[in-house]
């Protein structure tokens, strides 16, 4: 990072700490002292070495929205239910006697993630088996989704999706698991999994970083500051969290607000297509939107990485994208839900 950006990101931090250290860093009596002097050089130092691992730093998991953003989506998705796909929703989800997560529809579309991490930092069991159904990183160069999707590994007869291989993507999952959905000769305990996964995976779907890579794991080698005070991530971190909060604080009551906001035509349309035509237009966004820093400050940040400085104006870019993308999941997952319950 270029000390110019970084002092005086340093400086403004520094500001909310006591007078004295600042006293301390130069002469008073000028009148004007200059952020190089304001800042010794021990302490630039430890604050570039710092902020360069918390940026660089992958994110726990390869979350796809964070918690808000799923509930946001199980908010329009419930209100959208049939009475008799509710019914049905709802009566398998009682029978569920797992506690990863509360029992309600909308709690429960954060289960995956709940379940997925559960073992991350003991045996990496759960981890590793399901790790990989929450993305697929078509390449934004080409746009290859076989590629992608590791040529679609074919889930093994009499096996069930929820102890398939562990290198399907995304797409592959989220077909497989509406096909346990859909057959009566399904155990239930494998069609609550099913209902579960779905929940989750076809939010997972409409946000553009696990739809797209461009070389950088869905955006989570891409060091990004943004906010005021600046504020240090990753590119995959902002959209999952960052800009989905900037929607509100009570994600029950933005999902209820967004889904106010759907028309029926948009509701109509939304719900045409496949589950790869919708992979499909996560990547657009990947590519028109996310990936386009066009105006933003560059840097480079301690230990080489290209680091985006991300201003009001991709935040601008950035919330319509988000706004449509959680309310398009929250159609198609009660949609698809309709269709197969009904």
């Amino acid at each position: 990072m270029g000390t110019g950006f970084g002092d005086r990101l340093l400086f403004r931090l520094l500001k909310k700490l006591p007078v004295p250290l600042f006293l301390s860093c130069g002469n008073p009596a000028s009148g004007n002292l200059s952020t190089e002097l304001m800042i010794p050089p021990l302490l630039r130092r430890g604050f570039f070495a710092l902020l360069s691992m918390i940026i660089i730093t992958p994110t726990p998991s390869l979350l796809a929205w964070g918690d808000e953003g799923h509930e946001i989506v199980g908010v329009i998705a419930y209100a959208r239910l049939t009475p008799v796909v509710k019914s049905k929703v709802d009566a398998l989800l009682a029978a569920d006697k797992d506690n990863l997560t509360a029992a309600d529809f909308v709690s429960r579309t954060t289960w995956p993630d709940k379940y997925r991490d559960s073992d991350r930092t003991s045996t990496k069991i759960r981890y590793n088996a399901t790790r990989n159904w929450h993305f697929v990183d078509i390449e934004i160069a080409d746009g290859n989704i076989a590629s992608a999707c590791n040529h679609h590994p074919k889930l093994p007869a009499g096996t069930a999706a929820s102890t398939g291989p562990a290198n399907a993507c995304l797409l592959d999952k989220i077909d497989q698991f509406i096909a346990e959905l859909r057959d009566a000769s399904i155990a239930k305990p494998e069609k609550i999994l099913a209902l579960k996964f779905l929940l989750h995976l076809i939010g997972d779907l409409h946000q553009p970083l696990h739809t797209a890579d461009n070389k950088d794991r869905g955006g989570n080698e891409v060091p990004v500051v943004f906010g005021d005070p600046p504020t240090s991530g990753n590119l995959h971190s902002y959209w999952d969290n960052q800009i989905v909060q900037r929607l509100g604080n009570d994600p029950r009551a933005v999902g209820a607000s967004l889904n106010k906001q759907i028309t029926q035509a948009q509701a109509d349309e939304w719900s045409k297509g496949t589950v790869t035509d919708w992979a499909e237009g996560s990547f657009s966004q990947a590519k028109k939107v996310v990936y386009n820093f066009a105006g933003t400050q560059q840097f480079i940040d301690d230990r080489g990485a290209n680091g985006v400085r991300l201003d009001a104006a991709y935040d601008n870019r950035a919330l319509p994208v988000v706004r449509e993308q959680l309310s398009k999941a929250g159609v198609r997952l009660a949609n698809v839900l309709n269709n197969i319950l009904k």
